[in-house]
């Protein structure tokens, strides 16, 4: 970390920061006085000059001076594009101690994901999920952190750290309640603009109140400063005009005091006016004119510094500057006694022996902007080389070779797209994206043009679809794109149209190149990945051919290879949602796996066909009574997503679709748990996906199924659970689960038309399913009063598609619907049938529910001690309430809680 080292003021960076200083040491006696307690984030704004790295410099001394370990780093200006150059400079002190088998013990599960990132571990095939490797990171850090209590970590100038750093930032310090660690981050305001000002505005909301906004010093701060500098005699007017010229920076005062001094400029009113000229001379163009007055050989060294950024070393320098090494080593003395280059602080970040680091970055600011454009392109291919030749790799070298003039180079062009593979290896899709798009621009030769677009288009796919879309679409424009190669592309091309909500543009992407195949693989499976989106566009209404072509296709698959397997998926899928026979949905579905397996290339984390078709597989089981298969599929997922390090969108869904399984299952306590992890990642990941709808949808239905109305309302409401609805499905159907929670809450008419609304969208989608479209028994029992003869006909149409369907929990519903709208004896006996067939579903919730019901009805103290085992179990407390109210009212002992207890 660099610090602002005045020769004959030492602490005149900390002029009028006793307030901040005091709250950094009161911040550091809290870390040490308690390892139990939880961490704390400061943050140090101010604008250029204005003694954040003093502040950070004197953080360390007290933390130092205290028993704390300090780790710290420092973001850079020509840096940006380095992906975790921020958090790698964090990790040094402590991976530097660890041998390779330590930190793969140390780190365990998060070594293969996080290692690769931090320079540690060689990267996995294909690419890494960067969410994952950022909560790697996290891992790693809070591991390590435990180890070396008590622990301050400083991160400078962090408006100038790397996207993935600043991304691992935010997310480490959401952690800090539970890990004792202080974090002071250091930054300008308003320096930046995009993600990375989002990111580090949620670090500011995580800082709350301990955000210190540094101000310029006042005119009494700048003549004490002058005079301590100065000496004593320094009159009220100079000291006036030093404050009046530098407005009060506490770098520029420091380095025009030390201008003042090396001149011998008396400190008197006479003397003044001499110190604007000096002033200029300490930074800009005087800065440069400075630097020139020590020799052109001292100005090449100092441009090759600023050029290489970091870890600049003398050798390195020196060939860069085209200087032997003699004379690179008497530069290197003349830029340190000019105080524009000094050796870095030996207790920040770790360094090799010559290693040199500018005064301050305003200094290397200075110095790179006054390289002319053409020279500082040349050196930056230089750079490039020399990085290369130390061993850092192209990924490493990828900042210089951005920037070199683009004269259709084919060796950069292939340096670039391996820098974008390396980048991709450890979870850095942003630089590869810059390294394609770099390339582009070269050009590229014909031959590669396509096949580069069509990495470009991959890189992006998450981060940018509309820029992919049109990536791929000139790919496949153009000629060098061929057989599987081709596909993929038209397939990530589809996928991109789909996240960029372009559904209809999708399916007709891939019905055009399938049509112009001949009859084989690659032609089936684009007409599976045609059927797949147009069996989750939930925004159109289902072709009247759409089913009947999907079952004459499906007739002729045996399951040979993946495209038969998708397209058995597929048929089973459409199936169920239509509500044919559950048995013939499940013989499709079984037929498309190995032994009872998921094939080779489409497991969870094959990238061929995507995590849509699978979940339709393990949907279609859970919505037939085969939950013991949904579950192994659901449970499947989310292991191969933790191995994997994939924590982003990938594991949310997992999470949802285990949390669907464990709610049709009758598993609530344990449901809401994994949905509500599943609402957590896939805010991150951002609002509004299909990801996000099912999170939300499968935790509103998981908590109204609880009795926890306020709840599932507040979560609603919290998190935009309204129309209008997702262009693709949402399991449960959302309008459905919305209409049942307004009824809930009392909101009778509104829940009447927003189930009115799920009975319209059926009609056009054909999704007859009354399990996974259930409007029509809620709809029935809120109608019974108002309008009985149309509640009479829903739960007899309700009975004939269960019948239909065939499945136990269908047609038990079906009867528990039939129950609630009749009185008598009549009433009684639907109820028992509905327990009957409730009874033999792996749906216990409804199962207990139909005790209950059944219980109340018969007046039978058995009937309700068996519903209330079985609410118990669930985790379903109004249920329990209900049976437990119902057994008093027999006069039957009370079991366990009484009505109303909190069971959370």
């Amino acid at each position: 970390m660099t610090e602002v080292r005045p020769t004959t003021a030492p602490s005149a960076p900390l002029w009028e920061r006793d307030e901040e200083v005091a709250a950094i040491a009161r911040a550091v006696d809290r870390l040490r006085a308690d390892r139990s307690s939880s961490g704390h984030l400061l943050v140090l704004r101010g604008e250029a000059g204005f003694g954040k790295t003093a502040l950070l410099a004197e953080t360390r001394r007290i933390a130092e001076a205290r028993g704390c370990a300090v780790w710290s780093a420092r973001g850079g200006e020509t840096l940006r594009s380095v992906p975790f150059n921020v958090v790698r400079q964090l990790l040094q002190p402590a991976l530097l101690t660890l041998h390779p088998e330590e930190a793969r013990e140390y780190l365990g599960d998060w070594y293969d994901i996080a290692g690769p990132a931090l320079g540690i571990a060689e990267p996995g095939e294909g690419h890494a999920d960067p969410q994952g490797v950022c909560d790697g990171l996290v891992a790693a850090v809070t591991r390590l952190a435990r180890g070396d209590y008590p622990l301050v970590l400083l991160i400078d100038d962090a408006h100038w750290a790397d996207q993935e750093s600043l991304r691992w930032l935010a997310a480490f310090v959401e952690r800090l309640d539970e890990l004792c660690v202080l974090v002071v981050v250091a930054r300008r305001p308003g320096e930046i603009k995009g993600d990375a000002a989002r990111l580090l505005g949620a670090v500011d909301e995580a800082a709350g109140r301990s955000v210190a906004s540094l101000s310029a010093l006042t005119p009494a701060a700048v003549a004490g400063l002058t005079r301590a500098t100065l000496g004593a005699h320094a009159d009220a007017a100079f000291c006036r005009e030093v404050w009046a010229v530098t407005d009060g920076n506490p770098y520029e005062t420091v380095e025009l005091l030390a201008k003042v001094r090396d001149s011998e400029l008396a400190p008197s009113e006479s003397s003044a006016t001499e110190l604007r000229p000096l002033n200029r001379a300490a930074r800009g163009g005087g800065l440069v004119d400075r630097l020139e007055k020590l020799g052109v050989d001292a100005t090449k060294f100092a441009m090759a510094a600023a050029i290489l950024g970091a870890d600049i070393s003398v050798a390195q320098a020196a060939r860069l500057a085209g200087l032997g090494r003699e004379e690179a080593v008497r530069c290197a003395e003349l830029l340190r006694n000019a105080r524009i280059l000094t050796e870095p602080d030996p207790g920040a970040v770790p360094a090799d022996d010559g290693d040199l680091e500018f005064v301050h970055p305003l200094i290397a600011t200075a110095v790179y902007e006054s390289i002319p454009g053409g020279l500082r392109t040349a050196m930056h291919g230089i750079a490039a080389q020399v990085v290369t030749d130390a061993g850092k790799g192209l990924a490493a070298a990828s900042r210089h070779l951005l920037q070199v003039h683009a004269e259709g180079d084919e060796e950069l062009v292939e340096q670039l797209r391996e820098a974008a593979r390396e980048h991709l290896a450890v979870g850095a899709p942003d630089a590869a994206r810059r390294c394609l798009e770099r390339a582009l621009r070269e050009p590229p030769v014909p031959d590669v043009h396509a096949h580069l677009l069509y990495e470009l288009g991959c890189a992006s796919l998450l981060t940018a679809p509309a820029k992919t879309i049109e990536h791929l679409r000139t790919a496949l424009s153009l000629p060098g794109l061929d057989g599987g190669e081709r596909v993929d592309a038209v397939y990530r091309l589809s996928q991109a149209l789909l996240h960029n909500d372009q559904m209809d543009e999708a399916v007709r992407t891939v019905e055009a190149e399938a049509a112009r195949l001949a009859p084989g693989p690659a032609r089936m499976r684009l007409q599976a990945v045609q059927f797949m989106w147009e069996g989750v566009n939930a925004g159109a209404p289902t072709s009247p051919h759409h089913s009947e072509k999907l079952a004459a296709l499906a007739a002729t698959c045996t399951g040979r290879d993946n495209a038969e397997r998708a397209l058995l998926v597929l048929r089973g899928f459409d199936a169920m949602t239509h509500g044919e026979n559950a048995e013939e949905v499940v013989e499709f579905c079984d037929r498309a796996l190995v032994n009872g397996r998921l094939a080779p290339g489409l497991g969870w984390t094959d990238q061929e066909w995507g995590i849509e078709l699978l979940m339709m597989l393990a949907s279609s089981y859970a919505y037939t009574d085969r939950l013991d298969r949904a579950d192994a599929l659901f449970n499947e997922a989310l292991r191969a997503y933790v191995s994997a390090g994939w924590s982003g969108g990938h594991l949310a869904l997992a999470h949802a679709y285990l949390g669907l399984g464990l709610r049709r299952r009758g598993r609530l306590k344990e449901a809401e748990e994994s949905l509500r992890e599943s609402l957590r990642l896939a805010e991150r990941v951002g609002r509004g996906l299909p990801l996000y709808w099912s999170a939300i949808c499968n935790l509103v239905d998981t908590l109204l199924v609880r009795g926890h109305v306020g709840e599932a309302w507040e979560i609603a409401e919290q998190y935009g659970f309204a129309p209008p609805y997702p262009s693709t499905i949402v399991l449960p159907d959302p309008r459905s689960v919305r209409g049942r929670l307004l009824l809930a809450v009392g909101r009778v008419k509104d829940g009447v038309n927003e189930l009115e609304q799920a009975e319209k969208a059926a009609a056009v989608r054909g999704h007859c399913n009354p399990v996974m479209v259930p409007w029509a028994v809620d709809l029935a029992r809120a109608l019974a009063h108002e309008d009985p003869a149309r509640a009479a006909r829903l739960a007899t149409e309700a009975r004939r598609q269960a019948e239909r369907f065939g499945t136990d929990t269908a047609i038990g519903e079906a009867l528990r619907c039939a129950a609630a709208l009749e009185t008598g004896q009549r009433a009684v006996r639907l109820a028992q049938q509905a327990v009957t067939y409730l009874e033999s579903s792996p749906c216990q919730y409804e199962h207990a529910a139909a005790r209950v019901e059944y219980g109340i009805l018969s007046r039978s103290v058995s009937e309700l001690s068996r519903g209330l085992t079985l609410a118990r179990s669930c985790g379903a407390d109004a249920l329990t309430d209900k049976a437990q109210q119902a057994l008093q009212s027999l006069g039957a002992p009370q079991a366990g809680l009484v009505p109303g207890q909190t069971r959370r």
